[in-house]
């Protein structure tokens, strides 16, 4: 063999070997960047830095507070009534020009107060019809919960400002003017503290959460995977 042929062999074998080298350490970054995002945190993929009693503080730095006024079915109000009822609450929030928003959130409805009810009743009576009625209708329920199909929506007014030392007053004293607001219209409102704030972010960003249990919050966040 030729010496130019076996350079030219040894050239290309060298161009492929660095070839494969590159596309292999190619592949290797592009999995360990995968590796990466599959271990991103809760607090980074919801952009919640801390939570701590009343208050949630974000990475980009701000701080909300959140109420949560009643739901009013407004079906059993007469229109007269919703009129008033509309006009009392323009008057009272008026004072308050900063930003407001509304957050409506949907969840299973908790029907462990009826079941229970019903169970009561159920060993209560010694009436075979009564006790045939009382089964049938807690089964139905609980297919209606099961199924996902009975939900009620919760109402949020989240409040927020650019985070500064000591804003926690300034933020503070406007959501209790809000909360003022609300329940002069005779509209019951609270504002939620840590447990309930967790809750909500676990409604907002996973809709498969159902939360009619107790929690026991901890300060740690779950790890997210794909």
């Amino acid at each position: 063999m030729s010496p130019i042929i076996a350079i030219s062999i040894f050239l290309l074998t060298l161009l492929i070997g660095v070839a494969v080298y590159f596309f292999m350490i190619r592949n290797q970054k592009k999995q360990r960047e995968e590796e990466n995002r599959d271990q991103i945190t809760a607090q980074e993929f919801t952009n919640v830095k801390d939570i701590r009693d009343k208050y949630l503080y974000t990475r980009d730095n701000y701080i909300f507070q959140y109420l949560k006024p009643d739901s009013i079915s407004i079906d059993l109000l007469s229109k007269r009534e919703k009129e008033s009822l509309t006009r009392r609450l323009t008057a009272e929030l008026s004072g308050d020009h900063q930003t407001l928003k509304l957050l409506a959130v949907s969840r299973p409805v908790d029907i462990s107060p009826l079941t229970n009810e019903y169970a009561v009743l159920l060993a209560a009576t010694n009436n075979p019809k009564q006790k045939e009625l009382l089964r049938k209708e807690t089964a139905a329920i609980s297919n209606y919960a099961l199924s996902g199909d009975v939900i009620e929506r919760q109402f949020y007014l989240p409040i927020w400002q650019r985070y500064e030392e000591d804003c926690e007053r300034d933020i503070f004293r406007r959501a209790q003017d809000l909360k003022a607001a609300f329940e002069s219209s005779k509209v019951p409102c609270e504002i939620i503290k840590e447990k309930d704030i967790t809750r909500l972010c676990n409604l907002v960003n996973n809709p498969a959460y159902v939360h009619l249990e107790d929690m026991d919050i901890s300060p740690s966040f779950p790890i997210l995977t794909h």
